[in-house]
């Protein structure tokens, strides 16, 4: 299981319903693995996504101390910063269009995330600098790479077609950002025939 975090906030408890944010979810997987937890301390979840669960009802104190102890178990961690929240939901929100939506979308990146997290992309770029220590165009270029590296793994499709799926302008420009990320072009990456991939909460 992916080590993820989780925050609370009862604040935004509704009458019939608590939302849970959840940080590090990059896949199925983790869904699974929250949603099971949950259970666990008796929450009912209503909806599990990548970097938000809703579940019925209110979290007590004491179902949040074994939701806890239950997550460090796991590998996870509770959190209770307003701040970390937004980075978990940039980071998830560009997770979904690279490798969910292969980059499929008319908007450019900041234009993208004001849409998603509601918020203006000044703020939530400098936020994503100070927390995080890279830029959040450079975390963007991270997971297109990793995407890519994911396809030419699968070595179902050519380089031209890779790019024209991620959005790329060419394919010159994404064996340039390809090798300026990894330090190696495309075709050297395939002929290692080995996995090189970093899993996705690690970048």
């Amino acid at each position: 299981t992916n080590s993820s975090s989780l925050q609370i906030y009862n604040n935004r408890t509704t009458m019939s319903e608590t939302t849970v944010y959840i940080k590090n979810m990059v896949c199925d997987r983790c869904k699974m693995a929250v949603e099971q937890t949950l259970r666990n301390v008796g929450l009912t979840p209503l909806a599990v996504d990548l970097g938000v669960a809703r579940v019925s009802g209110t979290v007590s104190k004491e179902q949040r101390d074994r939701l806890q102890e239950q997550l460090e178990r796991l590998g996870f961690e509770l959190l209770d910063d307003r701040k970390h929240q937004t980075i978990e939901q940039i980071k998830t929100a560009i997770i979904k269009l690279v490798h969910y939506k292969d980059n499929n979308t008319s908007l450019n990146l900041s234009d993208f995330l004001q849409r998603e997290l509601h918020q203006d992309y000044s703020a939530l770029s400098k936020l994503f600098s100070e927390l995080t220590s890279k830029t959040i165009e450079h975390y963007y270029i991270e997971q297109r790479i990793e995407r890519v590296k994911e396809l030419l793994t699968y070595n179902e499709m050519s380089l031209k077609e890779i790019a024209l799926l991620m959005n790329y302008s060419s394919v010159a420009y994404l064996s340039n950002q390809f090798k300026a990320v990894t330090g190696m072009r495309p075709s050297d990456f395939k002929a290692l025939q080995r996995n090189a991939r970093k899993e996705l909460d690690k970048i």
